[in-house]
């Protein structure tokens, strides 16, 4: 079993900013936990505009708090973000999300990440191999 607080991850190298100042996430689960995904709490500060492409994974956000738009830059298709509005991208689309107010949101990311990644230029997430525990091969599978 495994319990953290996001308390204890503010300003571990769990707690990951942007280094344009416009998100902060904090990593709760990653890779390296060994269960299949990573999961993450993601603040966007107000009127940021953020460019994102998760070429290499998919995402699933959650917004818990605040407001702003989706823009889906696939198909030009524009959504309302508020408290209660779930989105995914299951086809890597490239999308534009647009702060009106902080917005705070959880997000599941398969395949994990290991909790080094920064977007790059084109907002994505390169693909980072998951560490392996010391002494453990990729093959062996823990039985419990």
């Amino acid at each position: 079993m495994i319990v953290r607080t996001t308390q204890e991850i503010t300003g571990t190298d769990r707690d990951v900013a942007d280094p344009k100042g416009n998100w902060v996430s904090k990593r709760i689960v990653l890779g390296g936990d060994g269960v299949g995904f990573s999961f993450h709490e993601t603040t966007i500060a107000a009127g940021s505009v953020n460019e994102f492409h998760y070429a290499n994974h998919i995402e699933a956000v959650w917004l818990v708090e605040g407001t702003g738009t989706l823009l889906d830059r696939e198909t030009g298709e524009t959504y309302p973000l508020a408290p209660g509005t779930m989105y995914l991208l299951n086809g890597h689309e490239r999308h534009t999300v647009t702060a009106d107010t902080q917005m705070r949101m959880l997000c599941v990311f398969n395949p994990p990440v290991v909790g080094t990644e920064v977007h790059d230029e084109n907002g994505v997430y390169p693909l980072v191999a998951v560490p392996q525990p010391a002494g453990k091969h990729a093959e062996e599978t823990v039985v419990s």
